[in-house]
């Protein structure tokens, strides 16, 4: 049966640890009640679910309080919480690596503890928990919705590791900053899996880090662990970030905003073509091209719902195309609620796969495993397009599974209603 343990309300009137006074609202929602998330509950509660326990803490630089101080910061400084040791993602606790790196191991300077390196390391994961000496494992990372960022991975592969060793697991829950609403897009099939996607779930999971957490707890680890989840106060399903009244930190380098967490579950998808995505640009996601495209791209896309499109020349600083005029489109989405940023993303790459063929996808082993396959999760989708699909063909490969996994995602839910 499922060990879980919710923590709701804060204690009224408790002080905070360590003398940290919290604002009772945030600028972005029009001055209303701002949502509280886990860390800001754990705090108000003097950290009381995890006095008396060896703590391993994975966190990036998102894992902060609305002050933006830092939780690290503040659980070492509290002397209420024993943090013995911190486990960094992929771009490392502090933030200082690129896309697909994670960080050697140190000590951080701040705070002396030592700090790990969690990224993408599946086989060793109960050895770093078990060198640390842990006996809970927090992780507090702010995620952005889509199937393919790694953090959600990583918090995976830490919950089977804390099931094998018995030890406790905390998730401190943020928003999903694309709203909870629903899930969308192709599910994943066990023959894709990568760190960009491994067990099934939608493109668009449309659930928080705690509630992916108990779904993996109860769906998909061998052992499940002791899982508490630690709430948040005040989130609705239908918020996108701004409407949550917190601070938005990047989650990655190239996840500078909100604008572009709304268009990576769709944009993301050009990773598996030669086209840039725009890293190393001021608007990755957002901007994409490559040298030979021109006008005619832009014109073929225009009037999607919710958005309009830029014909764009960009020069990327690093990753694809580095140094040269790479032209193409600018994607702005003018009503969220409108917008589809997977089927968007489809007919982006139906079209210009039409006007532009020398532009195509990228592959490993000469042509036998293409990257789109492992971003979209099954291979069907790139071999329709191949044979001539419209774009509104498309969700009818995946309807049958996406059904199935909406059902599947529905008891797993730990916040109700969209308003």
């Amino acid at each position: 049966m499922q060990r879980r343990r919710l923590l709701g309300s804060a204690i009224a009137g408790t002080a905070l640890a360590a003398g940290v006074a919290l604002p009772a609202q945030a600028h972005g929602n029009g001055g209303g009640r701002r949502v509280k998330p886990g860390i800001e509950v754990l705090a108000k509660q003097n950290f009381a679910a995890l006095a008396g326990q060896r703590v391993g803490v994975i966190s990036n630089p998102t894992g902060v309080l609305p002050d933006l101080s830092h939780e690290v910061d503040l659980m070492h400084a509290s002397g209420k919480v024993d943090v013995v040791a911190v486990f960094g993602p992929e771009h490392g606790f502090r933030g200082v690596s690129q896309a697909g790196e994670g960080e050697d191991y140190f000590i951080d300077p701040k705070t002396g503890l030592p700090v790990y390196n969690a990224y993408n390391d599946k086989d060793r994961m109960a050895e770093l928990f078990a060198e640390a000496g842990v006996e809970t494992i927090v992780f507090d990372i702010q995620d952005v919705g889509s199937r393919f960022y790694t953090y959600i991975w990583t918090m995976y592969l830490a919950l089977e590791a804390a099931g094998q060793l018995g030890l406790r697991f905390v998730v401190l829950d943020r928003p999903n900053p694309v709203t909870g609403q629903s899930a969308s897009g192709p599910v994943l099939h066990p023959e894709h899996a990568t760190f960009v996607g491994l067990k099934p779930i939608a493109q668009r999971h449309g659930m928080t880090v705690g509630e992916l957490a108990t779904l993996f707890n109860h769906e998909f680890v061998e052992t499940e662990a002791d899982l508490t989840v630690v709430k948040m106060e005040g989130w609705k399903r239908s918020m996108y970030f701004e409407e949550t009244g917190l601070p938005w930190v990047a989650p990655s380098p190239n996840m500078p905003t909100v604008d572009t967490a709304v268009a990576y579950p769709g944009t993301c998808l050009f990773e598996a073509s030669a086209l840039s995505e725009g890293r190393g640009t001021t608007k990755p996601f957002e901007l994409l091209g490559a040298p030979g495209i021109d006008h005619t791209w832009t014109e073929a896309v225009q009037g999607l719902p919710g958005t309009r499109f830029r014909e764009a020349y960009f020069t990327p600083s690093f990753s694809k195309w580095t140094g040269q005029v790479c032209g193409g489109t600018e994607l702005q989405v003018t009503d969220r609620r409108r917008f589809d940023p997977i089927q968007t993303a489809l007919t982006m790459i139906v079209e210009q796969r039409r006007a532009f063929p020398e532009h195509g996808w990228r592959s490993q082993d000469g042509g036998q495993s293409f990257w789109l396959d492992k971003l979209t999760g099954n291979q069907a989708v790139r071999l329709a397009i191949e044979a001539g699909a419209d774009a509104e063909e498309l969700p009818a490969i995946w309807a049958e599974e996406l059904d199935a996994f909406s059902e599947q995602r529905k008891s797993h839910l730990l916040y109700r209603g969209t308003s």
